[in-house]
């Protein structure tokens, strides 16, 4: 029952839990795409092509967005990585520096092991770094479920949440980010860190490069538990 409703709560724009700061202003939307490609062709025929779009609805004290990233790589016509991943969620400001949530999110990893993993959680977030006029900080705590799917058995299991977003403003054109989330439950855990800078070209293009790393400490046989990701990406903000 569940799987079948991650896109349908997809398509109803959760928003993504990525924006530090809680009080936005009224009424705004906010969009980003990245892309980054490499092909080649003659003695070795490569291709791979990364992928993501984000968009953030902010209402008053209402959040809302949504965020798909994708990752897909093959040699010489063999298939050697595709992943899809989902997240969002839909939140409300207590006030200028807290707010509370409810995330959602869908992974389908094709050389994971895993069919797909999906998860929901209710959180309360609070930004920490209110004094700072060049960085934020963003932690998120809270509980849910999340169900992994593996060769059509599902397993459902009890998680606790805990996510970091860093921002710091190292210049009016160039940024660092730094997210880092633990989901912890009773049969695995998943923790994951994504890197990155930002250094703007244009007006609304930036060039970007990030490091982004998932450990997950229960793997199906012959799965290694971390994966990594190294990516230079273009950032177009609109």
């Amino acid at each position: 029952m569940i799987r079948p409703l991650i896109p349908a709560a997809m398509a109803a724009a959760f928003a993504m839990l990525a924006t530090p700061a809680f009080a936005q202003e009224t009424n705004s939307v906010a969009t980003e795409l990245e892309f980054g490609a490499i092909f080649t062709s003659g003695n070795s025929d490569d291709q791979n092509v990364k992928f993501k779009g984000t968009v953030d609805w902010n209402f008053g004290d209402w959040l809302y967005g949504f965020s798909s990233d994708g990752f897909r790589s093959s040699k010489n016509n063999e298939l050697n990585a595709q992943r899809l991943r989902h997240v969002g969620s839909a939140g409300h400001a207590i006030n200028d520096y807290s707010q509370v949530n409810a995330r959602v999110s869908y992974e389908d990893d094709r050389f994971s092991g895993f069919d797909s993993q999906s998860d929901f959680s209710v959180n309360y977030g609070r930004n920490l770094l209110r004094a700072s006029s060049t960085m934020t900080l963003a932690m998120n705590v809270g509980l849910g479920m999340r169900r992994s799917v593996q060769m059509d058995v599902s397993n459902n299991e009890a998680i606790g949440r805990m996510e970091g977003n860093y921002v710091w403003n190292l210049s009016p054109t160039a940024s660092f980010s730094q997210d880092f989330s633990v989901d912890s439950g009773s049969d695995s855990s998943i923790i994951r860190s994504e890197s990155g800078i930002q250094s703007q070209i244009m007006d609304n293009l930036s060039l970007r490069f990030s490091i982004k790393v998932k450990h997950q400490t229960v793997v199906p046989v012959g799965r290694e538990k971390t994966d990594t990701e190294t990516a230079a990406t273009l950032v177009l903000s609109f």
